[in-house]
């Protein structure tokens, strides 16, 4: 049995179909301005901008009692989640490190969690001003 009625599951399509083009076209801006770094700068770009994001949405909508359920859904799982890409973070890796490149998956690996916690902590503290 789901969880949620129809309504829901239709923003989280919507949301998601938002998010998977914003990450298509802006991973890719991100690739096409670094071609010879031989690094996943898009999907870091994304990744980082979407933890920012949700830290301030969630900092926003917490501190103003602001955001539906229904909104929350959107933006939260169907935006943000369509958006950033945990998939293809841990492919690049270890593509990354299959090409014995251990230094660049270890600095792809180190920038995600932690820069991405930072994000999410930067991003919900200044929602809360």
């Amino acid at each position: 049995m789901i969880p949620y009625g129809l309504p829901q599951l239709l923003w989280v399509g919507a949301g998601g179909f938002l998010g998977s083009v914003g990450r298509f076209v802006i991973a890719g801006f991100f690739n096409r301005l670094s071609p010879a770094l031989a690094f996943p700068i898009g999907t870091l770009a994304v990744n980082i901008l979407g933890c920012f994001l949700i830290g301030l949405l969630h900092g926003v909508a917490e501190s103003r009692n602001i955001l539906g359920t229904d909104t929350r859904i959107f933006l939260f799982i169907g935006v943000l989640g369509g958006f950033t890409t945990y998939s293809t973070f841990g492919f690049e890796s270890l593509a990354l490190l299959k090409d014995g490149a251990m230094l660049k998956a270890s600095a792809n690996i180190i920038l995600h969690v932690f820069v991405g916690l930072a994000a999410v902590w930067l991003g919900d503290t200044l929602g809360r001003l």
